[in-house]
């Protein structure tokens, strides 16, 4: 096939992966406002806006979660710096980057673990969202230890844990999640039909 022709047969993948970015960011700002208004305690709130990352990032792939992760988390960003926390600009762009190395991880696990194509899939899928969350959990220990401090004078060692652990409860939460949608024919079957065979 010419250099041209390929360059149409992708063409439709990447408007399908465009419109999944924009829908599952939309998804996950509206899960993100949803779960921080409805249970939160101070500047701690449930936060389920990684639903959204984690579909984007298992069916679309590695640089598709990256993006959602990153705009998904826009709404969070807005509520930790200012309407339920104080950290500003920091919060604002610091959270989105968290969330978008969860997304780009997961994508990659996805891809290693072949998620997609095993008959076990609970015994992927679960793995996968757990690990993915791994370098973000690092990166929010970071954030709290170094740039906190640094802009705002102030650490918490209760406070940090406090987050990684109501962290790392959304993160089980939504892996069985994610088994259950991924055990779904009609919901995994569309989305591997439509994204992930053209990646191949």
């Amino acid at each position: 096939m010419s250099g041209r022709g390929q360059r149409l047969n992708s063409s439709p993948h990447k408007t399908k992966q465009i419109a999944l970015i924009c829908m599952m960011s939309a998804l996950g700002n509206i899960l993100s406002a949803l779960s921080l208004f409805l249970a939160n305690v101070g500047p701690i709130g449930l936060d389920l806006s990684h639903l959204a990352t984690l579909i984007a990032a298992i069916y679309g792939g590695p640089l598709t979660g990256f993006a959602t992760g990153a705009l998904g988390g826009v709404f969070a960003g807005i509520y930790f710096g200012f309407i339920g926390g104080n950290l500003g600009l920091l919060s604002l762009i610091g959270i989105p980057i968290g969330k978008a190395l969860t997304g780009l991880t997961a994508g990659w696990l996805s891809n290693a673990f072949s998620v997609l194509r095993s008959d076990r899939s609970f015994l992927r899928v679960v793995p996968t969202v757990l690990l993915s969350y791994i370098p973000e959990s690092l990166y929010t220990a970071i954030f709290f230890m170094t740039l906190v401090p640094l802009f705002f004078g102030w650490f918490s060692l209760p406070f940090l844990i406090s987050v990684e652990v109501k962290a790392w409860g959304e993160l089980v939460i939504l892996s069985v999640i994610c088994y259950v949608l991924r055990r779904n024919k009609s919901f995994s079957g569309y989305l591997t039909r439509n994204l992930r065979k053209q990646m191949k």
